[in-house]
């Protein structure tokens, strides 16, 4: 389930409703935007472990379904309970969700089935995958497209230079490996420098873009608890690249690794400043984004390395 990945995904959900309906939802509607995607996500590794047991052979055979201890068959079967119960949990919001989750199942198919071997093209799949995680937080309230403010609408282009920079990020680590199993991922295609520079320069629009949204706009209520955490992201982050950079040109695995750890915990404190700076409720605030964050922060350390080299 890659518990370390989890939290991502449910605090974009949640992002994108509590930008439009100006706090935290009500408590149903809150649980089911933050629970229901990281659902889906869960369905989505079990399908991306299935597609890539071939080329986990070669450079992970720890993994679950090539070592054996799972059978690619009920990995599917796995998968599919957790995207059903998703599917009929959206059924208690508004239909306009039912059909996000159904194009979010279609994106989740063709970037384990198709685009992950793909480059950008791969890359840009995830940043879409991660833009209807986000307007499905934004359309569970219900609301008509014209009451939606602009700054909810031009949000989504954050997240998806976000996470499309974060997928590119993440290949860097399997280059070797994916290369030999002929996945043409963004590293394998142009390069672990110039896979550098793309996600750079998407770094930077993502950052000058919210930036630039929170000078023009009103859309935090407490924008000193927003740009604390918006600053210590980007200082995780600017930590990423030192060590990506720094090591360039005898890159290993591990600290390839290490450097998308970072960028896993850039994630959780990036999606936390919205929430901070928009819920009423600053212990629930806090409080999410603590849980979330150490939850991700011990996952990684006890289960990703010996996932992910071991």
């Amino acid at each position: 389930m890659r518990p370390y990945t989890l939290f991502w995904c449910g605090l974009v959900s949640l992002v994108g409703a509590s930008l439009t309906f100006g706090d935290l939802p009500p408590l149903r509607t809150a649980l089911l935007v933050f629970f229901i995607p990281m659902m889906g996500w869960i369905a989505g590794l079990y399908l991306a472990d299935y597609y890539d047991r071939t080329l986990d052979t070669i450079q992970k055979p720890q993994r679950p379904i090539p070592s054996g201890r799972i059978s690619p068959t009920e990995a599917l079967m796995v998968g599919s309970l957790f995207a059903i119960a998703g599917l009929l949990l959206t059924f208690f919001l508004p239909l306009l969700t039912v059909a996000l989750v159904i194009i979010a199942a279609v994106l989740v198919f063709c970037y384990g089935k198709f685009t992950k071997t793909q480059g950008l093209l791969g890359n840009l799949n995830r940043g879409a995958l991660t833009v209807v995680t986000y307007l499905f937080g934004v359309f569970s309230l219900g609301m008509p497209f014209a009451s939606i403010p602009l700054h909810v609408w031009i949000l989504s282009l954050v997240f998806f230079l976000h996470d499309t920079n974060s997928n590119i990020i993440g290949a860097i680590r399997d280059v070797h490996g994916d290369a030999t199993g002929g996945y043409k991922t963004t590293p394998v295609l142009y390069g672990i420098k110039n896979a550098l520079i793309i996600s750079s320069i998407l770094s930077v629009s993502y950052l000058l873009l919210t930036a630039a949204i929170t000078v023009v706009t009103h859309v935090f209520r407490f924008t000193l608890y927003f740009l604390g955490l918006f600053l210590l992201g980007t200082l995780v982050l600017c930590t990423m690249y030192f060590i990506l950079f720094k090591s360039l040109q005898s890159l290993t695995r591990k600290q390839a690794l290490v450097a998308h750890e970072f960028f896993v915990a850039e994630r959780i404190i990036f999606a936390s400043a919205f929430i901070v700076g928009v819920v009423s409720s600053h212990i629930v605030a806090f409080l999410l984004f603590l849980v979330s964050l150490v939850l991700t922060l011990l996952s990684q350390h006890l289960l990703r390395e010996r996932y992910e080299l071991t």
